[in-house]
Order: C-alpha cells, then structure tokens, then sequence
C-alpha cells in the first residue's frame, strides 16, 4: 500500500489552519503580553496584579470546565452504548 505523504501533509495543514485555538491557548497568549508590559506607576502594577490573578482564576476554572466535559462525554457515551 503506497502512502501518499504530500496529500497526507495538506490534509494535516488544512485542518490545522480550520481548528480554532483553545480558550487555554489564549489565555497563555495574555499572560505572555501581560509578562512583556512594564508598570510605569503604581497604579498599572497594582491592576497587572490583579490581571495576573484574575488569569489565574480563570485557567482554574477553564481546567474544572474542561474536566466536566470530559466527564459528561463519558457519560453520553456510556449511556449510548446501552441504548444500542
């Protein structure tokens, strides 16, 4: 069986560029911003703090979020099985 790997490497680029980045991958992408800012007073150090922490936060709760899918998926995949 030949394998067509120029056919199989536009397949692999194509879908590539179709798939949208994660919410994770975004939030990676602020915090690398954020890490580049340079607080010129107080005022912008005490809201990139709050900023970092709040980053935090949500890669926590993206993390629950994205555990529960998994979850939930197993789930309705169990429950297909048994209607099958």
């Amino acid at each position: 069986m030949k394998v067509d790997l120029n056919k199989l490497t536009k397949r692999f680029l194509l879908g590539e560029a179709k798939s949208r980045p994660s919410v994770r991958a975004y939030v990676e992408s602020v915090v690398g911003i954020l890490e580049q800012f340079i607080p010129k007073s107080q005022r912008e150090s005490r809201q990139l703090s709050v900023a970092r922490q709040h980053l935090n936060e949500i890669k926590k709760l993206n993390r629950k979020l994205e555990e529960r899918i998994s979850l939930l998926e197993e789930q309705v995949k169990v429950l297909e099985e048994g209607v099958k």
